[in-house]
């Protein structure tokens, strides 16, 4: 059956908002333990909750957590890092009380390993002590006078005393990690204003075996050098990634603490650890490392040897590796691992027997290739001169074609953090656009993470300048290439992304058709001001230290400049937001409504940082599509319910 002649955006798509919410599965935290392999599982259709998953060999994946529990961890509200594994004995962190649960075996009831205080100590990033019968992780102090405190402590793996504290006096620790033998433990530190892939520090202490340390120091790293995934050998040498290259390269710490390259190259061997626990490398039986690296946003699985120096790309189809994570062991690995038309799965590599299997896919719905929309990457000129890079997705479907001569809708993504990036992945939220004809282009602008230290520098007392720039020059680059239409060109994206979606809008009136903030930042100050503690000095190097550079924040911030915004706008927030709280959006909604632009408000009851429930993620995505609509004048097809849109556009 030939193509049917239909606008973009009006195209039929098996991609519904439904499909991306109930069928989407979040993977992360790769483990292997004994032959088996562990992760956690994100399900929306479970009201978001965190499922941890086993896999053992030539056998079908099993639930471990029983209903009732959800595996996450609060500390630095991100998480990350939230259960460890030894010959089968699991602990983990859950989410409503925050306490540590120890769980014995699949099918086994588990039992409260730390006290119970309301959710006011958190815990993350943990490992066994060698022997099993103590543990070291970081844990998060919320005291009634409001004040937060990091550490390193230690506990009995049976719960038999209260932990008690390993490392403190900096203001964030994280990566706690056992030598092999038991006699060293290291990890990393940093103070504010610095974040993790500003600056931080790499300890070592001796170890004693019921985790006591003693003799600690520092060995290399400051608030010029960020050194991340401190990583033991099995024979006892000590590895990290740090950027004092002006890339996130693999070191080995040798004699007198010389950090020692193993294979210097212009690509990333980490990415910025907004979450606990990534892992870029690990180590095989044959003395080689198998290492993630990424050049230019494509992902690449290697084998390094360190004697030599040199690394060997793997021949296999997977591009993308985010977020980074990759366990070892013997010569067999289990990584995140997917492509530009493969969705992120857990996938066993066995290089003893060359074997490859995928234990869980991301995403529940197979589209054929006909449907799949690649991103390209591309670089183009923005402002002052800088060079910006992003991934341009053209619409895709192979049972529609558009009127000659109409040109797509663009939705621009800006991605959050600010300091993250996008990569090559296949999305099926992104496929929702592209299949019914809208083209998405993922902007990395200066200061994304990705190219090395130096463009992630760039937004240095910039953000809000740099990030907008360059988003709004990606879409008229695309437009004065015949890609998309100029005049149906809309901007999206969440937390900071948010920000600089709000940016886009306020300060560059008439670029953009329509814009959605998914809990965006819309006042600077405020997110200063009263956001939680790991964040808590971000802006000091983004915008500059605050107060003293108050009026910097007032004039980068949208709420203070509403009377410029003169486009219609989606506001999308959760109301237990602790990182960029409701009010912020509420704010500007009153400001929407005072001016009586097109706006529409939705505000998610039980959702924080990042939407988790599959009613909400449908709701959200099915409002942003009719709102688009209904501003460039368009009928989606399929039955989906109007948006009520408060001052609709004529």
């Amino acid at each position: 059956m030939p193509p049917t002649v239909g606008g973009y955006g009006t195209w039929a798509s098996p991609v519904s908002a439904a499909t991306v919410a109930e069928g989407r599965r979040g993977l992360g935290a790769v483990w292997l333990d004994g032959g088996a392999t562990l992760w956690t599982e994100l399900r929306p259709a479970e009201g978001g909750r965190n499922v941890l998953m086993r896999a053992a060999p030539f056998a079908e994946p099993v639930d471990v957590t029983p209903e009732g529990f959800n595996v996450r961890t609060r500390v630095h509200e991100y998480g990350g890092g939230a259960f460890w594994v030894r010959e089968g004995v699991v602990v983990f962190a859950n989410l409503a009380d925050q306490r540590l649960y120890r769980q014995d075996a699949v099918g086994s009831s588990p039992e409260p390993i730390t006290p119970d205080t309301g959710g006011c100590h958190r815990y993350a990033d943990g490992r066994f002590l060698p022997g099993g019968g103590f543990a070291v992780c970081v844990r998060e102090r919320h005291e009634t006078d409001g004040t937060v405190v990091n550490e390193l402590v230690r506990l009995p793996a049976d719960g038999s005393e209260a932990p008690s504290i390993v490392a403190e006096g900096a203001d964030f620790f994280a990566a706690p990690r056992p030598s092999p033998d038991g006699s060293r433990l290291t990890w990393i530190r940093w103070n504010t204003p610095q974040m993790p892939w500003d600056g931080t520090e790499l300890w070592v202490a001796d170890l004693a075996p019921d985790g006591a340390t003693r003799g600690e120091r520092r060995v290399a790293g400051g608030a010029e050098e960020s050194i991340l995934q401190p990583v033991w050998s099995p024979t006892g040498a000590l590895h990290v990634v740090s950027d004092r290259s002006g890339w996130w390269n693999l070191y080995r710490v040798g004699e007198d603490d010389e950090l020692v390259a193993l294979h210097p190259a212009d690509a990333e061997f980490a990415s910025p650890p907004w979450e606990f626990g990534s892992a870029n490398f690990g180590f095989l039986d044959d003395g080689r490392i198998a290492v993630i690296y990424e050049r230019d946003t494509v992902g690449h699985l290697a084998l390094l040897d360190p004697g030599a120096g040199e690394m060997l790309d793997m021949d296999l189809p997977f591009t993308t590796f985010a977020p980074p994570d990759l366990d070892a062991e013997g010569m067999t690995i289990a990584v995140l691992a997917g492509g530009p038309a493969i969705p992120v799965s857990v996938v066993s590599i066995d290089f003893a027997s060359r074997s490859v299997e995928v234990l869980r896919e991301t995403d529940a719905l197979s589209l054929d290739p006909s449907w799949i929309s690649e991103p390209e990457p591309f670089a183009y000129p923005s402002a002052a001169g800088r060079t910006a890079h992003a991934l341009f997705s053209p619409p895709r479907n192979p049972d529609a074609i558009a009127p000659a001569g109409e040109r797509p809708p663009l939705i621009v993504m800006s991605h959050g953090g600010p300091t993250d990036h996008a990569v090559a992945a296949f999305d099926l939220r992104k496929q929702f656009w592209t299949t019914r004809g809208f083209a998405v282009v993922d902007v990395n602008y200066g200061g994304s993470s990705g190219y090395g230290r130096a463009y992630r520098g760039l937004l240095e007392g910039a953000w809000g300048i740099v990030d907008t720039e360059d988003c709004i020059a990606a879409a008229r680059f695309l437009a004065g290439r015949g890609d998309v239409d100029g005049r149906r060109m809309a901007i999206r994206g969440g937390s900071a992304g948010g920000y600089t979606t709000l940016c886009a809008l306020t300060f560059h009136s008439g670029v953009f058709a329509a814009g959605a903030s998914y809990f965006g930042v819309a006042d600077a100050e405020a997110l200063a001001r009263d956001t939680h503690k790991f964040e808590s000095r971000y802006l000091d190097g983004l915008i500059g230290p605050y107060p003293e550079a108050i009026d910097r924040y007032r004039e980068r911030s949208p709420i203070h400049a509403t009377d410029r915004l003169e486009t219609p706008l989606l506001v999308l927030q959760g109301d237990e937001d602790q990182v960029v709280p409701p009010a912020q959006a509420e704010e500007l909604v009153a400001a929407l409504r005072s001016k009586g632009l097109p706006h529409a408000y939705l505000l998610f009851r039980g959702e924080q940082h990042g939407f988790r429930s599959s009613e909400h993620i449908r709701q959200a995505l099915e409002a942003e599509l009719s709102f688009y609509a209904q501003i460039m004048g368009f009928v989606p097809a399929g039955d989906l319910e109007p948006l009520p849109i408060e001052n609709p556009p004529d």
